[in-house]
């Protein structure tokens, strides 16, 4: 079986790598791109650190983030964390199994400043922790074209990393006429697999809300090892 990559660049170059160093034969095309939307800084000093649910904050970002340098950074997983250090910020914690679960770790009191993008997972505060949100970036959709040949041939492991790009990929398998019974899916998580909706020929989610575990799934399909759907 075949995989293929969706996510926007820089994470799809470093997917890529990943992938390949586990011996996967993968192929990589962005049916998205993120780019910068222009946000307003509230005052600094009415916030105690940052929540980042991506480093799409720190990479699009812009001047506004060189106030907040000197706030710590709660940051959903190693990647946003390492975007994080490279932009100049220290980072306070880094999660591994979603934001609300950095979030519901926070020492209170605290009020937060969350950087998202215009598409972003709900969060609830725990007693004693707030935050305001801004919104820094938007995903733009890209057609998904020069892959069709790629897809129309069957055989293909899709790798979903987002709600926005698993919605866009099921439209455009629409609009070019795909089968979808002839394409399986891998998501990062439950709610990236639902929003694909159904007909496919088999979806899995991975077991936890990261890269890695999705990767590893993608090695045990791809191998024969692990082919019940999720």
């Amino acid at each position: 079986m075949h995989c293929l990559a969706l996510r926007p660049e820089p994470g799809l170059a470093a997917t890529l790598e990943k992938a390949r160093a586990m011996g996967l034969a993968i192929t990589g095309h962005a049916l998205s791109e993120i780019r910068a939307v222009a946000w307003d800084c509230p005052d600094p000093a009415g916030f105690n650190a940052l929540l980042i649910g991506s480093a799409n904050a720190f990479e699009h970002g812009g001047p506004h983030l060189a106030a907040l340098k000197g706030k710590p950074v709660y940051a959903v997983g190693e990647a946003t964390a390492a975007a994080a250090r490279a932009a100049g910020f220290t980072v306070a914690m880094t999660g591994s199994g979603g934001l609300q679960g950095v979030l519901d770790a926070v020492p209170a009191p605290c009020h937060l400043l969350r950087i998202a993008g215009e598409e972003h997972v709900p969060l609830t505060a725990p007693a004693g922790v707030s935050f305001a949100e801004v919104i820094a970036y938007r995903s733009v959709a890209l057609p998904l074209d020069p892959v069709a040949g790629l897809l129309g041939a069957g055989g293909v492991l899709v790798l979903l990393h987002s709600a926005a790009t698993a919605r866009h990929f099921a439209a455009e398998c629409e609009r070019l006429g795909l089968d979808r019974s002839a394409i399986s899916l891998a998501a990062l998580g439950p709610r990236i697999a639902d929003a694909a909706a159904a007909g496919w020929g088999a979806v899995h989610t991975a077991p936890r809300p990261d890269e890695a575990a999705l990767l590893e799934m993608a090695f045990d399909l791809c191998n024969n090892q692990g082919s019940t759907p999720a």
